[in-house]
């Protein structure tokens, strides 16, 4: 395993090159990222006018929709709908790991846990960019991807819970004191401040903007990666799967052209409001 990290190119078998595309994510995963970012445009859009109320934009946003009330029903439904989303990803964890015994969840290749590779390919990737030393090689989830899935549960937990706090004031009073729902205002509004500005610039620059990926990485509306790639992007990944005779077993259709051009629309359309909440989010905080 050390020398597949090390040097992939020279203990891959040989495969045979073809037009052949590679599995990465499955229909329910595609699913359940579509619910994420949805609902969290859906809290971003309506949570921004709540939070800046006072702002000509806001106003005439909560005018155009019918008040601050009707902004506000919305901002409660994608919060419970992505709530739901979120218990449903914990459970399917839980169930992979302890119920069908799935190795791999927590620890090894395929594990989202962050480990000492991660720790070596942000210092090596670091190197990479001034020119000290070579490319990271990595597995099936880099370093960054790791670090935006657990910040989506640190969001859930800390934005999740004020919020509901705030929601539900009269039944946590009951055994939080005071201060504490004061306190809840001020996370679930700062922190919902950070989720935006991080989604909005650095988790859509990773994904989409980055070289190898710009304009846009398709891959999570698809499901699928050509197999150059797949090779490309995740060296070590393939050739774990050649050297174990697992490739075949992860072989996926080529996409449509309506199922690209669907995505390209729903891609870019999320793209574009995101943006567009991200120059709100600054001219109001700065203004």
């Amino acid at each position: 395993m050390t020398e597949l990290a090390q040097s992939p190119e020279e203990t891959v078998r040989p495969v045979k090159a073809c037009g052949r595309f590679i599995k990465r994510f499955t229909r329910a995963q595609r699913y359940l990222h579509a619910v994420l970012f949805t609902t969290f445009l859906g809290l971003a859009a309506t949570g921004l006018p709540l939070r800046f109320s006072e702002s000509i934009w806001a106003r005439g946003l909560a005018g155009f929709v019918g008040g601050f009330g009707a902004i506000l029903f919305v901002h409660k439904f994608c919060a419970i709908v992505l709530t739901g989303a979120f218990l449903y990803h914990v459970k399917d964890i839980v169930a992979r790991a302890f119920v069908h015994h799935e190795k791999g969840v927590f620890w090894g290749n395929t594990t989202m846990v962050g480990n000492w590779k991660d720790v070596k390919d942000l210092i090596g990737h670091l190197r990479y960019f001034v020119g000290l030393g070579p490319k990271p090689q990595f597995e099936r989830y880099a370093y960054w991807e790791k670090f935006d899935y657990w910040a989506v549960f640190w969001g859930m937990m800390v934005i999740g819970f004020s919020g509901y706090a705030m929601w539900f004031a009269p039944f946590f009073a009951r055994f939080l004191p005071g201060w504490a729902l004061n306190a809840a205002l001020v996370i679930h509004s700062e922190e919902g401040l950070l989720a935006i500005l991080f989604i909005f610039s650095i988790h859509f620059v990773n994904t989409h903007l980055r070289p190898g990926s710009f304009p846009m990485d398709m891959v999570i509306f698809t499901g699928v990666e050509s197999e150059p790639e797949f090779q490309h992007k995740r060296p070590l990944e393939f050739a774990r799967m050649v050297n174990e005779g697992k490739l075949d077993a992860r072989l996926g259709e080529k996409p449509e052209k309506w199922q690209l051009n669907f995505s390209r629309v729903i891609g870019f359309t999320a793209i574009a409001i995101g943006l567009i909440l991200l120059v709100l989010t600054l001219s109001a905080y700065f203004g």
